[in-house]
C-alpha cells in the first residue's frame, strides 16, 4: 500500500512513538468505503463524526478527524482512544482488533479493492440488488433514486416489504449500513446488517 512518505506520532498510555501509517491509511480507506464518499472537504468531516455518534455513540469532533485524515496540520496526532473508536464504527473491537485483523499481509491489504462491491451511482434508477447474510438471511432491493432503496422480498429479515432506506455502498464481507431506515411510517432510524460476517452474497438482478 502506498504510504505517501507520511508517519503517525502515535500515543498510547502517555508515551508517544513513530509509526508507520498503512495501518492507519487502510483503517481511513475503509471507512470511506463504508460512507461511499473521499473525505475532501470541511463537510465530509462533519458528516462522518455524525455518523460514528449515530452508529456507535461515541465523539469525535470533526477538528480531530481532519487531523488524521491529513486535512489540516503537519504534525499527525493519532491517539489510540481515538483510533479504537474509528475500528469500532467499522465493527471491529478496538484498534488492536483492526490491526490484528488487517495484519499486513498483501492479501488483506488488496482485499479493499479485490471484493465484490456494488455502489449507488453506478446504478439506475428501478434496478435491484439482491442480497444475503447469515444465518440464512435473504432480501431484494429496488434502486428509487436519491440515494434511496425499497425493499421488495424480505426473508428471514428483521426488514419488512415497503421499507425505505439510504445506502451508498454493497461490499461482500462488510457489513451493510442502512441510513434512514423507515418501517411502518415510524421515525428514521439507522440499521447495520451481517454486522458478525457481512453480506455473503451480492448481485444485480433484472
Amino acid at each position: 500500500m502506498e504510504n505517501n512518505g507520511k508517519s503517525f506520532t502515535f500515543v498510547e498510555n502517555g508515551y508517544t512513538m513513530e509509526k508507520q501509517d498503512s495501518e492507519i491509511v487502510l483503517l481511513k480507506e475503509k471507512i470511506e468505503l463504508v460512507l461511499a464518499k473521499k473525505m475532501k472537504v470541511p463537510a465530509d468531516f462533519d458528516f462522518l463524526s455524525g455518523a460514528i455518534w449515530e452508529r456507535i455513540h461515541e465523539r469525535v469532533s470533526a477538528s480531530t478527524l481532519k487531523r488524521i485524515w491529513g486535512y489540516v496540520g503537519k504534525n499527525i496526532v493519532a491517539r489510540e482512544s481515538t483510533l479504537d473508536i474509528l475500528s469500532r464504527f467499522l465493527n471491529y473491537r478496538n484498534w488492536d482488533d483492526f490491526v490484528e485483523s488487517s495484519n499486513a499481509s498483501e492479501e488483506r491489504q488488496s482485499d479493499i479493492v479485490l471484493t465484490p462491491y456494488i455502489r449507488t451511482q453506478d446504478l439506475m434508477v428501478s434496478q435491484k440488488i439482491d442480497v444475503s447474510w447469515k444465518p440464512n438471511r435473504h432480501c431484494v432491493f429496488e434502486y428509487l433514486g436519491g440515494m434511496q432503496y425499497k425493499v421488495l422480498v424480505s426473508e428471514n429479515s428483521h426488514l419488512r416489504v415497503g421499507d425505505t432506506f439510504c445506502c451508498g455502498i454493497f461490499v461482500i464481507g462488510e457489513a451493510m449500513i442502512l441510513d434512514s431506515l423507515v418501517q411502518n411510517g415510524a421515525a428514521p432510524v439507522r440499521y447495520i446488517i451481517g454486522s458478525s460476517d457481512g453480506l455473503d452474497n451480492l448481485r444485480i438482478i433484472k
